[in-house]
């Protein structure tokens, strides 16, 4: 086969990064376009260092915008790319702009090039179509031949939106692979110990949802909580430029002098740092899973979440919407007494490291309406994540 796997923001590197191995490893022709949706010249080369990617075979450069611009701008650098590769399959990864720009891309040109559009992440809903994520998420399912989902969850979501079940297919969540692959090395950089945090001793938290950091009511309350918190143990917050210039802008920056403040970190000095935390507190769809899947507590800052999941199976408790100092506060501690439990013990059914696996076997045999290797699908042992 010959696939075609777009990525275009920090997450979606996480995700396609084992699909590719993958797939080169079963001698498929693997062909990686970066839009350049998300795109920082120094993160971007540490990242590929960290995932072991090699450099994108096109980077479209579409750089940011609004939503309507972002999704043109990708729309129209994608389409001479998909003429000339001529892919069997266009993989789309999440639910960023650029994932939407690209299936709508070539969805159109189905019939002239004969390729199919594949969705990983099929299926997840927050319900909130307010969010833009929710919205390219939905439209994407729509427009894809086959949907991969992450957790059983998803199909339910597929079917009462009229999408064909022999369309779906379960393979578990991607993600979890690259953690899986990664995490010694990560726990060799050792990122607490350097700065002198005890591993199970501090709080670790990621912010950066507009919902979040552009209203200065819902910022102050979160960063007021923060502050209550490290008068108790370090917290540590890699600030996101957006929020750190919200922080200033509304005058808040005092409430962040007690804290542990980093600039944006790459993606192995992340996962030590959730490896060793005793809580995460964020807004992110990912460190909901990986802290999941390390068994560590976790309280997700927003209104809803399309990985539920997480809460019903895992170690993601909702901290109390709207979101104040005591909501926040209150659900961090709840998180400190249910505690660390062992990595891989409260893994979803699929959160295995072997997702992009069954990936590539869906796309290879374009098998639907089944599950691959039932085999395949026990928790990930315990053992690789301890």
């Amino acid at each position: 086969m010959r696939v075609l796997v777009v990525a275009g923001a920090r997450p979606n590197f996480v995700k396609v990064a084992p699909i590719l191995a993958r797939l080169r490893d079963g001698g498929h022709e693997a062909v990686l376009v970066h839009t350049g949706q998300h795109y920082d010249a120094r993160m971007s080369d540490a990242l590929f260092r960290d995932l072991a990617i090699a450099e994108p075979d096109h980077h479209l450069g579409v750089g940011s915008g609004t939503h309507a611009e972002q999704t043109a701008r990708v729309m129209l650098a994608f389409e001479p790319v998909l003429h000339a590769v001529r892919p069997d399959w266009v993989v789309v990864v999440g639910d960023v702009n650029s994932t939407l720009a690209c299936a709508l891309v070539a969805s159109k040109l189905k019939e002239q090039l004969g390729c199919r559009v594949a969705h990983v992440e099929a299926g997840l809903r927050s319900g909130d179509w307010r969010m833009p994520e929710e919205v390219n998420r939905v439209l994407t399912d729509r427009l894809s031949d086959l949907l991969l989902t992450p957790s059983r969850d998803a199909l339910p979501n597929l079917l009462a939106e009229g999408l064909p079940e022999e369309a779906i297919v379960f393979v578990g969540n991607v993600m979890i692979d690259t953690l899986v692959e990664r995490l010694s090395d990560a726990r060799e950089r050792d990122v607490p110990g350097r700065m002198g945090l005890a591993r199970g001793g501090y709080a670790l938290v990621t912010l950066h949802r507009p919902s979040n950091v552009d209203d200065p009511d819902a910022l102050r309350a979160v960063c007021d909580a923060l502050d209550a918190i490290a008068a108790r143990m370090p917290v540590v917050l890699p600030l996101h430029p957006r929020t750190r210039a919200n922080v200033e802008h509304f005058g808040d920056g005092a409430l962040l002098d007690r804290l542990r403040v980093l600039d944006p970190v790459g993606y192995l000095d992340m996962l030590s740092l959730t490896d060793g935390a005793a809580v995460v507190l964020t807004d992110s769809g990912g460190l909901q899973e990986e802290t999941t899947a390390l068994g560590i507590p976790c309280v997700t800052l927003r209104e809803q979440t399309e990985r539920p999941v997480t809460v019903t199976e895992g170690t993601n408790r909702m901290a109390p919407w709207p979101l104040t100092r005591h909501g926040v506060v209150d659900a961090f501690d709840a998180a400190m007494a249910a505690g660390r439990v062992t990595p891989g013990t409260r893994c979803p059914e699929g959160w295995d490291g072997r997702a992009a696996e069954r990936i590539v076997e869906a796309l290879a045999g374009a098998r639907t309406g089944r599950d691959l290797d039932s085999r395949r699908r026990e928790p990930v042992p315990a053992a690789h994540l301890a």
